[in-house]
């Protein structure tokens, strides 16, 4: 039974984190025919970009998922999202709250957005433990991006 990323165009946000990363390899190996890896984080897609320099099938785009029309730029002609992009690390959550609400949240719905705008085949959320029974900032905005995402996908399917 073949992959279901082979020949198709993916998008990874958060690409250049680790699990963004892992996700790309995951891609290559699985012949997927485009691999449009999107990020903030400069300098780590400049290093991505070096260690798979010899994969032409691989798009390195710097950007926010905060920004609406950038989004929207990003998924277009794409198959299957993962979305990996967020802000993860509990402790600066807990300082940055407008921030995370912006990233985790409000970045989850223009991908959403887009994502159903552009009738993309599937979207993969990638999530936490933590959004379980959140304590905190980061754990609950995850939540809510969980239940943006299902409801995204209940008035998809209706």
């Amino acid at each position: 039974m073949g992959s279901f990323l082979h020949g198709k165009n993916i998008l990874i946000t958060g690409g250049s984190g680790s699990i963004g990363e892992s996700l790309t390899k995951r891609a290559i190996s699985d012949g997927a025919r485009l691999i449009r890896v999107f990020s903030n984080d400069e300098n780590g897609l400049y290093e991505m970009e070096s260690e798979y320099e010899n994969h032409k099938n691989i798009e390195y785009v710097i950007g926010d998922i905060q920004n609406e029309e950038t989004v929207s730029e990003i998924v277009k002609k794409i198959d299957i999202i993962f979305h990996a992009a967020a802000l993860k690390h509990v402790d600066r959550c807990e300082l940055n709250p407008l921030e995370t609400i912006n990233v985790n949240i409000i970045g989850t719905k223009n991908i959403a957005k887009s994502a159903q705008n552009e009738n993309v085949e599937r979207m993969i959320l990638i999530s936490t433990d933590k959004a379980v029974n959140p304590i905190g900032v980061m754990g609950a905005t995850k939540l809510l991006g969980e239940k943006l995402i299902s409801a995204e996908a209940s008035h998809k399917s209706n």
